[in-house]
């Protein structure tokens, strides 16, 4: 490693020699460097640029805080007063005073360096969840998600609840109802009916929601064991975990037929809930499945949609070759679709 001293004075005397009438390649030839390393040297004219190894020798700076100050400020962080500020709050509060140690940066290296950086007062100590739950659908009726939503009434303070089970692999509501209150027995009963209408009970099945009261019901939970459901919740207190449903409530409250003003009746809602579903599953082109609806997708047909699409690109590109830069359009079928398989390196809180 060379200091800054010995590559300052390398270059007075290459600079010498130089002036003097030698070639530069020659002069850098007897001093053991290459031209290139005295360019990297030279930043700017009349600089040395000091070696930006970490490994590389340096002198300690010339305005560095002695042991007395640092201790002077390591037993003021420790004074019961400042003990559970940061240095952001510690410096200020000096001033206040009339009183300068030091600048917060240097605050921040002294405690780090000292192990006092982290969990000042009653800071909460960092902590690793588990891993979401990950489970990847190749077919319907494998994985559904499900979740209650708030519909608004037209009285103040006065909610319907909206039970909303979809398939995550087709995208389509199975089903769907709106209730005036939360409650285990009646997500219960709508899922036997949505296991009847798909004619999927005793095979394979999970069924994923968040950490509700009504999805840790006992009456739900002896409801799944019959027909062979699995029940799969999120962590507490992550909605990310239950993307599909989140989503789907996104698209519900966001269409342009979305009474704004609320609903004036229960069964007012139940009508709007019922064209909803069946605008969403018939004639919805869901983005996340090629712009094909979820019910063509649910019942297997959006292959043959797929691939016709495909052609009726590949015939345009050959008919007008100029008009295409690059590839035709991406129509290839969307095998499967996971839950949760992005979040699983994203696990520390």
């Amino acid at each position: 490693m060379i200091t800054i001293q010995d590559r300052r004075q390398l270059v007075e005397l290459i600079d010498e020699a130089v002036r003097g009438g030698a070639r530069k390649s020659r002069a850098c030839s007897e001093a053991s460097l290459s031209v290139r390393t005295l360019q990297r040297w030279r930043t700017e004219p009349g600089q040395v640029k000091e070696d930006g190894r970490t490994t590389a020798y340096r002198a300690e700076p010339k305005n560095k805080l002695n042991a007395v100050e640092i201790e002077a400020i390591l037993n003021l962080c420790n004074t019961p007063e400042m003990a559970d500020l940061p240095p952001t709050q510690i410096v200020p509060r000096l001033a206040d005073r009339g009183v300068y140690l030091a600048c917060e940066s240097s605050f921040y290296r002294i405690l780090k360096k000292h192990g006092q950086d982290k969990r000042r007062g009653h800071a909460r100590a960092p902590r690793v969840l588990k891993p979401p739950t990950s489970y990847t659908a190749r077919k319907a009726n494998e994985v559904w998600s499900w979740d209650i939503s708030y519909l608004p009434s037209q009285v103040k303070g006065l909610y319907f609840y909206l039970y909303f089970f979809e398939d995550i692999y087709s995208r389509m509501i199975v089903g769907a109802e709106v209730y005036p209150e939360e409650r285990g027995d009646l997500a219960a009963d709508l899922v036997q009916r949505a296991v009847m209408s798909e004619k999927c009970c005793g095979k394979p099945l999970v069924l994923h929601s968040d950490n509700g009261a009504p999805m840790k019901s006992s009456t739900l939970l002896a409801k799944l064991y019959d027909p062979g459901i699995t029940p799969s919740r999120g962590r507490p207190r992550v909605s990310n975990d239950n993307p599909y449903s989140e989503s789907l409530f996104r698209t519900l409250k966001y269409c342009p037929q979305w009474p704004s003003k609320g609903f004036a009746s229960l069964e007012d809602a139940r009508i709007w809930v019922n064209e909803f579903v069946l605008w969403y599953n018939y004639e919805h082109r869901h983005s996340r499945i090629r712009y094909v609806t979820p019910a063509q997708r649910h019942q297997g047909i959006d292959k043959d949609i797929l691939k016709s699409r495909t052609k009726v690109y590949q015939k345009a590109k050959e008919n007008n070759p100029i008009r295409w830069s690059g590839k035709a359009r991406n129509w290839s079928h969307i095998d499967r679709v996971e839950l949760n398989q992005e979040n699983q390196s994203k696990v520390s809180a």
